[in-house]
């Protein structure tokens, strides 16, 4: 890779990361709100780095031009007297040394600190950044996914629950109070939650889905939520869903079931805060 493709990999990384984080909202399908601004300053500071290794390499271009001109023309002088000739020679010979001759840049059109050709892959992640972000996680990274509760903290008390009704919950918040909540203050409450949807395995009905990032994707938990009594919608649609607990298991305990019985459900767009177990930021 020589070094103008060098600089210009500076730059389109910058120019990528600045598109997803600064100028719109891919960044939050791979990492938290809270990494965001450390994005932007990447981004700023690669671009800025690329556009000052160009115009240095302008410069020093700019000055090696100027450099062949004077030695043309002292060559041209060459022919004016032996005495000059003989002087030029000497500089001539200390011009065209072994050392002299563009060794400093790689000499005789060699450049020996060129990157090796697998580096004109890392093209692909800088454009893909501008011209194709990879997809969001979604249900088939859900599907895949271990135990299912690991994002759900061990909790010794609850505090008491709201009178409205539905009452909105977190899909994780739900999960504890059917698995912990020893008081059952669930029991019989109308309830409402938004996440995606998650087809069961083998045909066995469908969940309502939250991936939740730590940091980024790379550390990603599930938790999911067994919908029944309403046919599964298509894979990664974003719904709201109304209904009480579906009595399996024993409630407060970890034989109940994580699971509702659903009346209502309702296709939404999306929330920001895709990637958190949080009430959705967008009305539902």
């Amino acid at each position: 890779m020589k070094r103008p493709a060098q600089v210009l990999l500076l730059v389109l990384s910058g120019l990528g990361l600045l598109h997803a984080s600064l100028f719109s909202d891919l960044c939050l399908r791979y990492v938290k709100e809270g990494v965001r601004p450390l994005l932007i300053a990447s981004g700023a500071l690669l671009l800025v780095l690329g556009l000052a290794a160009a115009a240095f390499d302008g410069r020093r271009a700019d000055d090696r031009h100027g450099g062949h001109d004077q030695e043309r023309e002292g060559h041209h002088h060459e022919h004016d007297g032996h005495e000059y000739e003989h002087e030029y020679e000497g500089h001539g010979h200390e011009g065209h040394g072994h050392e002299g001759h563009g060794h400093e840049y790689g000499g005789h059109g060699h450049d020996h600190s060129a990157a090796p050709r697998i580096a004109w892959l890392l093209f692909l992640p800088a454009l893909s950044l501008l011209f194709f972000a990879p997809p969001a996680l979604g249900a088939y990274t859900a599907s895949r996914a271990g135990d299912q509760t690991a994002a759900v903290r061990e909790q010794k008390r609850f505090d008491p629950l709201p009178a409205a009704s539905p009452l909105p919950m977190t899909l994780t918040d739900f999960t504890a109070r059917v698995q912990q909540d020893r008081e059952r203050g669930i029991k019989g409450r109308d309830i409402r939650m938004t996440g995606f949807v998650t087809p069961g395995k083998q045909g066995g009905g469908w969940y309502l889905t939250r991936i939740i990032f730590t940091c980024c994707a790379a550390d990603s938990q599930s938790v999911k939520v067994r919908m029944y009594g309403t046919a599964a919608l298509p894979a990664n649609t974003w719904v709201s869903v109304t209904g009480t607990w579906h009595p399996r298991g024993a409630l407060g305990t970890r034989s109940a079931e994580a699971a509702l019985d659903v009346r209502r459900a309702t296709r939404i767009s999306q929330p920001v805060n895709a990637y958190t177990d949080d009430l959705p930021l967008t009305p539902s």
